[in-house]
């Protein structure tokens, strides 16, 4: 610093809106926004989520009407998570590998619907198709199987690229799938479709809304601390990271968000590649609490947490508030 008070003052460009407009270092926009959505079965139907206020499961044809949404409002990719039927899951998880699920029919859905004006992005894992609500196959003492469960995610992977996805996204935390997945689609023909790696995700506190949107939390035996990581953990974090990078990720995402925006730095710090954070449900309802208690207003707490995300080094987040977010950016 080569100046100093009175020559210095910083906060004469602090002293009138227009100035303070000029000299912001970090500015979101409706481009940083992926809005993840709930598929369910039916036509027509919305359900609301008793533990998402104001998110809701829809029908195929109520995704493809929020994708035009999201095109209108310029979020640029939106993201899929099924609420599959009671007798479509089993232990196998088998439904994931069927060509007519929910999955696969919303994002059919949503290309007819809009083309490549908007992006797909879908979820990797076992736990919506599963009866035990664990993210991969179980051996006979209930343990998360490694490299069974990546031969299953691989043709899950497939199927969805075969419906039209432009983006996988594991989100399992079984080694090796991504290098798996990566050979699986250049073999496949689908060469231009991305992978956004769940890095480094969490065994968090703040999924359980998520889990009651998808149907699992009812269903989970157990926990996922033998595969999703140890909280305490922020090495362990880069070392996750750089494998799926050299496996063959495009970009790579931090799950939870803003309780882990150290990491989110460190992974861009140290790999300058994309960095994508979900801010998760837990997060959101944490939001909307707050803002039903009077303890913040809702439009200052979405718009400030967007700031930390892209101050911290995200190139996107993934939120459910995406749209509403979008409307006021959009000013």
């Amino acid at each position: 610093m080569t100046a100093a008070y009175p020559n210095l003052r910083l906060r004469r460009p602090r002293a009138a809106a227009w100035s303070r407009a000029l000299h912001r270092e970090t500015v979101p926009t409706p481009a940083d926004l992926i809005w993840p959505l709930f598929v369910t079965d039916g036509s027509g139907v919305e359900e609301p989520i008793r533990s998402l206020s104001g998110v809701s499961r829809w029908s195929v044809d109520g995704i493809a009407a929020r994708a035009k949404e999201a095109v209108g409002l310029g979020i640029p990719c939106i993201a899929l998570f099924p609420n599959t039927q009671t007798d479509r899951r089993s232990d196998d998880g088998a439904e994931a590998l069927n060509p007519d699920n929910l999955m696969c029919r919303a994002i059919k859905a949503v290309k007819d619907a809009c083309g490549d004006d908007i992006g797909v992005l879908t979820d990797v894992a076992l736990d919506p198709y599963t009866s035990h609500g664990q993210d991969g196959l179980l051996d006979d003492a209930g343990y998360v199987t490694n490299d069974d469960t990546v031969a299953v995610l691989v043709d899950q992977a497939i199927n969805q690229a075969n419906a039209g996805a432009d983006v996988i996204a594991p989100s399992d935390m079984m080694d090796g799938r991504v290098r798996a997945i990566r050979m699986a689609l250049e073999m496949n023909g689908h060469p231009n479709v991305q992978i956004m790696s769940y890095a480094a995700k969490y065994a968090s506190a703040f999924y359980g809304p998520f889990r009651d949107a998808v149907g699992s939390g009812g269903l989970l035996n157990g926990d996922k601390k033998s595969y999703q990581m140890d909280p305490g953990n922020a090495e362990e974090a880069l070392r996750e990271v750089a494998l799926d990078l050299a496996e063959g990720a495009d970009s790579v995402m931090v799950k939870p968000g803003l309780p882990y925006l150290d990491i989110v730095r460190r992974v861009k710090d140290r790999f300058e590649v994309p960095v994508f954070a979900y801010q998760v449900s837990g997060e959101y309802a944490m939001i909307e609490t707050a803002a039903a208690a009077g303890a913040g207003n809702r439009d200052a707490l979405v718009l400030e947490t967007l700031i930390a995300f892209k101050r911290a080094g995200c190139a996107g987040v993934l939120t459910y508030h995406a749209a509403h977010a979008a409307r006021l950016l959009n000013g």
